[in-house]
């Protein structure tokens, strides 16, 4: 078994080392909006209980507040000099930051990828941070940690990985286990560089089937390595840090990958859509009671407009919809804002506004029981009719 292991180790390290001399272009990263450019607002305001909503596909999964910060924002969210430190972004005019440790608050940043990991194939992930001066300490154990699923938790605190176990006399107790991510800077390597970006990267094997990655800390004080720089100034009370240039790469199915891809198009433009064929759009997501999109519905925006692109003559409806909460007129009205704001965004985005229409239908047409939570919300979608093609 040890002898496995170690040809297995050997084999990642040459993987790694070779890694360094192989060139990627932009398409081969998985990550949407690697360096944070992309927003669909200017960040204005640090706010301690606030959400990280104004840049595209990236969200905060926690309820602690992540911080995105952009030349053209507020005073507080400017760069190179914020409210929580001094730092110019490592490439464009965007970062984001979090706090990591120290505490047991915690931040998380958290994307969806451009495709699903394949199961047995080997990816690099890096990314680059910088600790904020302002801080009281740094750590070491940044990672990225690759899931199946969106992590979401209200939590403040370091997330784990809770699992409700049903025991034998019926009773269900919550099992919290650490998650562990599958990329992590070397304990042994304190990140306390405050003028420079350090580079954090590490390959793994996939397991298959992971969609989403989550940067953050995802380990408790005593096993993050926290040290005491001198180049710090003790004003926030943890260890916060800017991060830049997020890059993940397969390093053993880059072909595979353009194949797959050629292959998925042409299947969507002769056999899937037709005149009157409505598709509902999985994954947009909204602030709750409102027609604001969220980041975490870029993913499904971006498919509908590179689908609109690869099909110049389509023609949709964007039809909102809603639970049977609250009155008639009202959900109408939301109904018809949040198909708007899906509108909205496409126009924006180069396409014609003479290829769209919207209307709200509020909750007159269910697709689900509404007697429960999870009928309700499928109940709450935007979806599309093809009109003309």
């Amino acid at each position: 078994m040890k002898i496995v292991l170690l040809i297995a180790l050997i084999s990642l390290k040459c993987l790694f080392l070779e890694a360094q001399n192989v060139s990627f272009d932009n398409d081969s990263n998985l990550i949407y909006n690697p360096s944070f450019e992309l927003h669909s607002s200017c960040p204005q305001r640090i706010d301690p209980y606030g959400i990280m909503d104004e840049v595209d596909a990236w969200w905060q999964p926690t309820h602690g507040s992540s911080d995105y910060y952009n030349n053209c924002g507020g005073k507080q969210c400017k760069v190179p000099k914020n409210k929580l430190g001094i730092q110019m972004p490592r490439s464009g005019e965007s970062m984001v930051g979090i706090y990591c440790s120290l505490t047991d608050y915690r931040e998380y940043i958290q994307t969806e990828l451009k495709e699903t990991l394949k199961e047995g194939e080997t990816y690099k992930l890096s990314f680059y941070v910088s600790l904020s001066e302002y801080s009281k300490g740094a750590v070491a154990t940044i990672g990225g940690l690759f899931t199946s699923y969106r992590i979401w938790d209200t939590t403040r605190q370091m997330l784990t990985d809770n699992k409700v176990k049903t025991l034998s006399n019926g009773m269900r107790q919550v099992i919290a286990t650490f998650y562990q991510p599958q990329v992590v800077n070397d304990f042994n390597r304190p990140l306390f560089d405050t003028s420079n970006w350090q580079k954090v990267e590490g390959i793994f094997v996939a397991n298959g089937g992971e969609r989403y990655l989550t940067i953050g800390n995802f380990y408790p004080e005593e096993q993050s390595n926290h040290i005491d720089p001198m180049n710090t100034q003790n004003i926030l009370p943890g260890a916060y840090y800017y991060i830049d240039d997020v890059e993940l790469y397969c390093l053993s199915c880059k072909e595979q990958k353009k194949e797959s891809i050629a292959i998925e198009n042409n299947k969507a433009k002769q056999d899937d859509f037709m005149v009157g064929s409505t598709v509902v759009l999985d994954d947009i997501f909204f602030d709750f009671d409102k027609s604001i999109l969220l980041p975490q519905s870029y993913v499904a925006l971006l498919k509908l407009r590179n689908l609109l692109n690869e099909n110049p003559n389509m023609k949709i409806l964007l039809a909102g919809h809603t639970d049977n909460k609250g009155k008639d007129k009202y959900n109408e009205k939301l109904s018809e804002a949040r198909a708007k704001a899906v509108y909205d965004y496409l126009v924006e985005r180069g396409i014609d506004k003479k290829r769209l229409k919207y209307a709200g239908f509020g909750a007159k047409h269910p697709i689900a029981d509404n007697k429960t939570e999870e009928g309700r919300a499928k109940n709450r979608r935007v979806e599309f009719t093809i009109t003309d093609i």
